[in-house]
């Protein structure tokens, strides 16, 4: 699957956000989905992740409350709603693919996730 992430920019802190991940592919639904961010000089970390229904979400602390993970199947898309944002959340933003079944959905090791998207800049300035 070939993964295209959008909708990053620069924005002031307290404004909002949306990013979005489109998929290629037949079988997107078959993915669950996640979100990691990645400052300079940092590792990548764990944002957000929804199971392939979309029934289950799971989020880092520093964003539960203020991000919201989603996805359209028949779109095949997820996105990531970024409210009241922070310069601490300036990052570039990866969307990720995971083929495996999962009996959680707290999945947070970027080594559990086989494709990725190329990313997409969030800046948000103080």
């Amino acid at each position: 699957v070939q993964l295209q992430a959008s909708g990053g920019g620069l924005v002031q802190a307290g404004d909002s956000l949306r990013l979005s991940c489109a998929a290629s592919g037949r079988t997107f639904s078959s993915y669950g989905m996640g979100w990691f961010r990645q400052a300079p000089g940092k590792e990548r970390v764990f944002v957000a992740r929804i199971s392939r229904s979309g029934g289950r979400t799971d989020y880092a602390d520093s964003v539960k409350g203020r991000f919201t993970i989603s996805r359209d199947n028949a779109k095949n898309t997820v996105y990531l709603q970024m409210n009241s944002l922070k310069p601490e959340d300036t990052a570039v933003y990866y969307c990720a693919a995971d083929p495996t079944p999962r009996l959680r959905v707290g999945v947070r090791d970027p080594n559990d996730y086989l494709y990725w998207g190329q990313g997409t800049q969030v800046t948000v300035s103080s």
